[in-house]
């Protein structure tokens, strides 16, 4: 899966003076610039939480009510583990151990994806071609048209009713559909883009798929029922996707994110900016100080810093984000952020709206 485009590495000053500010800070407060002990606590707070859920649903089977509730939780406690355990692993930087973060990062097949197709999808692509069709596998959604530079067919004109649908059956579709798609096509997108598949990971592929089937949906039927364990599925897994779509969606497609068609540049093969520029020109932060929201979602919702230095674990960002916007506001640099969940996810509406016609 590769690519020949290359961003502007001439006069790249913003990039020199944040880097090298970010650098002394952690140096200075002699501070590793992964999470260690704080994201290892949250981590144990957030499995043993699921696992209850789990007992409770599958052991103890309370009233239908609570069981909905629980699902419920359950779905959000998975996209919790995602945010928080598995992406900071799988970005290394969970901790300093290599071996402790390849572990965590499995946390995903555990939930039924593939750590390995999600490297590609999101550390290679996603973070690296932020916003530009036909790189940026995350804005090739199927059925939805979120830029203007992709083709406007008759179904989107009804994207603003159903999109939250999409959003709601895409960790289902993920798991059940779209893995099994890249593993037989072995490539990335609509434009199946190819890529190496080693027989190692073809193996863990399987066999991390048959454990997840085991646990969420064996076991269930032989205990409560197919019925049941079929509703439950749904529930928890329309709870999951909405919260995962959700924050991706506010932190990249909103109306003052920009987009590129490389296609429509004088150069194909080069981008006008310096890579870090374009992170911001195509990243926006949201409710930065909702404590909790930043606690449940990983830091996510800080989503300019984590584009910026997505080798910093996300409980750094906080700290990092003055540094950022005094770095911004010196070279006269755009630094986009909504100040609450509410108005970013009605710029995101905004956006699908207007792409809609």
């Amino acid at each position: 899966m590769k690519t020949t485009i290359k961003f502007n590495n001439v006069n790249t000053l913003f990039s020199k003076s944040l880097k090298e500010r970010i650098n002394d800070y952690f140096k200075t407060n002699k501070i590793q610039k992964t999470g260690e002990k704080r994201v290892l606590t949250k981590a144990i707070i957030l499995f043993v939480t699921a696992i209850s859920f789990y007992i409770t649903l599958i052991v103890i089977q309370p009233h239908w009510l609570i069981s909905v509730v629980v699902l419920i939780l359950l779905g959000i406690n998975f996209a919790a583990i995602g945010f928080n355990v598995m992406h900071d692993a799988g970005h290394d930087t969970f901790s300093n151990s290599k071996r402790l973060n390849s572990a965590l990062s499995y946390s995903l097949n555990l939930m039924g994806g593939n750590i390995y197709f999600w490297k590609l999808k999101h550390n290679i692509a996603h973070h690296t071609y932020t916003n530009i069709e036909g790189e940026d596998h995350d804005i090739d959604i199927k059925f939805m048209r979120v830029h203007k530079d992709q083709e406007l067919k008759k179904h989107h004109s009804y994207q603003k009713y159903y999109f939250m649908v999409l959003y709601s059956i895409s960790y289902l579709a993920w798991i059940f559909y779209q893995d099994y798609e890249k593993y037989f096509l072995e490539a990335m997108g609509s434009k199946k883009k190819s890529f190496d598949f080693p027989l190692r990971e073809k193996v863990i592929f399987w066999v991390s798929k048959i454990i997840h089937i085991s646990i969420f949906i064996v076991i269930p039927v032989l205990v409560v029922g197919w019925l049941p364990t079929l509703v439950g599925l749904l529930i928890s897994g329309i709870a999951c996707g909405i919260c995962l779509a959700t924050v991706f969606q506010l932190a990249h497609v909103v109306t003052e994110t920009e987009f590129v068609a490389i296609e429509e540049t004088a150069d194909p093969t080069k981008m006008e900016n310096e890579w870090m520029i374009h992170q911001l020109s195509s990243t926006a932060n949201f409710a930065t100080k909702n404590k909790f929201l930043t606690w449940i979602l990983g830091g996510l919702n800080y989503q300019v810093e984590h584009h910026l230095f997505p080798k910093i674990s996300h409980i750094h960002y906080p700290a990092i984000n003055k540094l950022v916007r005094e770095t911004c506001l010196e070279f006269n640099v755009k630094y986009l952020e909504y100040k609450t969940f509410n108005s970013a996810f009605k710029s995101h509406v905004s956006v699908i709206q207007s792409m809609s016609r």
